[in-house]
């Protein structure tokens, strides 16, 4: 009986951390979605020429300054629109998502678990073209927070604790 109180409690408080993360990680989101509002493509390219001048003048083949200046170059109002729309909307849902969870609204769980696959399916998506680390560490904490979400949906349903 014990064990089984101490896991409970174990999952509740990795589940509060789980929440305060993404929640942290959602506010950085709309932060920079909305710095990306003054990272003009003229501002991005004098940026990235300021940044690899001087590595570039001692190493024209620098792997990441060689990078960088490509980013620059190829960084539109397109692109900053994008940017700008897919962190504001991303961070946005996210933050609303787990504030309701935070309340243990109890609709809220199903409805965060298809957010989160919803994010885990374009992540995916985005890494098969861009092998990106970041976003396999986003999608590993987006599992993770599913089934803790499950869990912790299954143990409220149960007890029928419906704020």
């Amino acid at each position: 009986m014990m064990e089984k109180m101490i896991n409970k409690k174990w999952l509740d408080i990795s589940f509060d951390i789980g929440l305060l993360l993404k929640g942290l990680f959602a506010v950085g989101e709309i932060l920079c979605g909305a710095a990306v509002l003054f990272l003009t493509p003229d501002r991005v390219t004098r940026l990235v020429e300021w940044i690899s001048r001087a590595v570039l003048s001692r190493d024209p083949d620098d792997w990441l300054m060689t990078h960088l200046v490509i980013f620059g170059q190829s960084f539109t109002f397109s692109a900053q629109h994008f940017a700008m729309f897919y962190l504001l909307s991303h961070g946005i849902v996210k933050l609303v998502v787990i504030l309701l969870l935070w309340k243990r609204r109890l609709w809220a769980y199903p409805v965060s678990v298809a957010v989160f696959i919803g994010f885990i399916v374009y992540q995916m998506i985005h890494f098969a073209s861009g092998h990106s680390v970041l976003l396999l560490l986003l999608t590993a904490l987006d599992i993770v927070m599913i089934i803790l979400t499950i869990f912790e949906y299954r143990e409220i349903k149960a007890k029928g604790k419906v704020p």
